[in-house]
């Protein structure tokens, strides 16, 4: 079976790049610098369900996001935090978020999830945005 990317996450999302295991989607909220890496692996669900190599593959591709996303916001008004989480309760298809976070968004130091009303990003905010992180990235 084929890589699908859950229908959830076609709508919320919008497409970074594509890694050796993962694809690259920034979440469509301008309030916190998000992506989401989704490993390329049809019907995994669990991270347990990745062979050894792909489990390691997916750590180092986590880091590396971590590490140039928090450069990247930086740049724009910067974070005090990043946040890696992997729950999967309402999107089963196995993703990681990774959170940028400050001290004084509207969340904090709860999590992000269910903290009040996705602020999309604009046509033209988008792009620039995923121009921009496909050169830092």
């Amino acid at each position: 079976m084929a890589f699908v990317l859950h229908p959830r996450l076609m709508v919320d999302t919008a497409g970074i790049a594509d890694w050796s295991l993962s694809r690259l989607l920034l979440m469509n909220d301008k309030r916190y610098p998000w992506i989401v890496l989704v490993p390329r692996r049809a019907d995994v669900t669990e991270l347990f369900e990745l062979d050894e190599a792909a489990r390691i593959t997916l750590t180092g591709e986590i880091a590396r996001v971590s590490q140039r996303l928090k450069a990247w916001a930086k740049l724009r008004g910067g974070c005090d935090k990043i946040n890696v989480g992997m729950i999967g309760n309402i999107v089963p298809q196995l993703h990681v978020h990774v959170v940028g976070r400050r001290k004084d968004d509207a969340a904090w130091p709860a999590p992000v999830w269910g903290q009040g009303a996705a602020q999309p990003y604009g046509a033209a905010e988008l792009e620039q945005t995923l121009a921009s992180l496909r050169e830092a990235l």
